[in-house]
């Protein structure tokens, strides 16, 4: 019976090999557009008010929360690091799209990754919006196995349904609802790790992979030069 399934997986393997590309495509064509503009807000890209050599700088109020202890980063060099952090996102996450240099581009993308883990969203915890039902929550698998932790994030979804309830009351009784409510429901940010982590998954595999084959610069370059 083992000896079937080996061969089924590796019969399951040499099928679908010619669609492996689409999976370093899909990373890529999900992270350039994140990157691009996480970039192009860091940098003065879109300031026509100031001069050309000022536009290709970290924006003033970048910098000031990069530097500042009491409400931002408290970073270190903090001109020096908005500035690397916004070339690095927005040349970066053009790269990544045209598929070129792509495991070169993903080291210094992985260490921004890991800089805003870190930095920025460490302290609160793995979601990005925090959950309103334990029942949904994947701290509930995390739970059987008596984590703390998970059992702590599960009594947090409790308290974010009761105020996302008070607040739905407070928006049907004073507010519009049919108008704050048209677009999607209210949910309560928590920003915390996972987006980062999820990117930084996806940059790792690109690291290891590459940009997949077909449908990438680097692709083409190395079959011509190969």
């Amino acid at each position: 019976m083992i000896r079937s399934l080996l061969q089924q997986s590796q019969k399951l393997k040499l099928a679908i090999s010619n669609f492996d590309f689409l999976s370093p495509l899909l990373f890529r064509l999900i992270l350039a557009p994140t990157m691009i503009i996480a970039g192009f807000n860091k940098l003065n890209l879109g300031n026509t008010d100031v001069s050309l050599f000022s536009r290709l700088l970290a924006d003033e109020s970048v910098v000031s929360w990069f530097g500042n202890t009491e409400w931002g980063l408290g970073l270190p060099f903090p001109d020096l690091l908005a500035f690397l952090a916004g070339w690095t996102e927005f040349l970066g996450g053009w790269l990544l799209l045209l598929g070129l240099l792509t495991r070169l581009v993903s080291i210094p993308l992985i260490f921004t990754m890991l800089v805003a883990i870190t930095s920025v969203h460490w302290h609160n915890g793995w979601f990005a919006i925090a959950p309103s039902s334990g029942d949904s929550s994947p701290a509930r698998v995390l739970s059987w196995f008596n984590i703390e932790s998970a059992q702590q994030s599960l009594e947090n979804s409790i308290e974010v349904s009761q105020r996302l309830s008070k607040i739905n009351e407070i928006i049907e009784t004073h507010g519009f609802p049919g108008y704050l409510l048209e677009k999607g429901s209210v949910a309560i940010l928590n920003n915390g790790i996972e987006f980062a982590a999820i990117y930084l998954a996806m940059l790792l595999s690109l690291l290891f992979t590459g940009a997949g084959r077909f449908v990438s610069l680097d692709y083409w370059i190395f079959k011509r030069f190969n």
